[in-house]
C-alpha cells in the first residue's frame, strides 16, 4: 500500500489542529480562480458595483424659510408675512410646493389687519377719553352713568 501524495488532494473543509495558543490556523486558500469577495462600494474586475440605497436630495431653498415665515406670522405677523413673501418666490423658482409660504402669506396678512384696526380702535378711545377730560377740567365726572376720572 502507497502513501497517498499530499499535493494531489483536494483541500479540507475542516480547519487544521489547534496549534499552540489553542486557536485553529486559517484555513487554506481555495481552488486557483477563486477570489474573495470585494470590499463594501468597491465591485470586483469585471462586474458593475451594486447600487448603494438613494441618493442625497438637495436642500430646496426657501423651505425653511417658509416654516419661520408660517410661525412669526403668528408672533410678528408684518415679518412673517414678508419671509413667507420671499420664502414663497424661492420654492416657485425651485419648483418646489409653496404651501406652508402661501398660508404663512394669508396668515400674516390677516392679523397685520386685526392689528391695524385693534390700534385704531384703541386710538380713538384714548382720544374720546382725553377730549372728555379736557372738555370737563381736572377731578371726578359722571357723564350719562359714566365716571370720568380726569387729573
Amino acid at each position: 500500500m502507497s502513501t497517498p501524495d499530499p499535493q494531489n488532494q483536494p483541500p479540507s473543509s475542516t480547519p487544521p489542529p489547534a496549534q499552540d495558543g489553542g486557536f485553529p490556523a486559517p484555513p487554506a486558500p481555495g481552488p486557483a480562480g477563486y477570489a474573495a469577495p470585494a470590499a463594501p462600494g468597491y465591485s470586483a474586475p469585471g462586474y458593475p458595483a451594486a447600487p448603494q440605497g438613494y441618493p442625497a436630495t438637495a436642500p430646496v431653498p426657501g423651505r425653511t424659510l417658509s416654516i419661520v415665515g408660517l410661525i412669526l406670522a403668528f408672533v410678528l405677523p408684518l415679518v412673517g408675512m414678508i419671509l413667507s413673501l420671499v420664502a414663497r418666490s424661492k420654492l416657485k423658482k425651485a419648483g418646489a410646493p409653496t404651501g406652508l409660504a402661501t398660508a404663512g402669506f394669508w396668515v400674516g396678512l390677516i392679523l397685520t389687519i386685526v392689528e391695524i384696526i385693534g390700534f385704531i380702535v384703541i386710538v380713538m378711545l384714548f382720544s374720546s377719553l382725553f377730549s372728555m377730560c379736557s372738555d370737563l377740567g381736572p377731578g371726578v365726572w359722571d357723564v350719562n352713568g359714566v365716571t370720568y376720572t380726569c387729573g
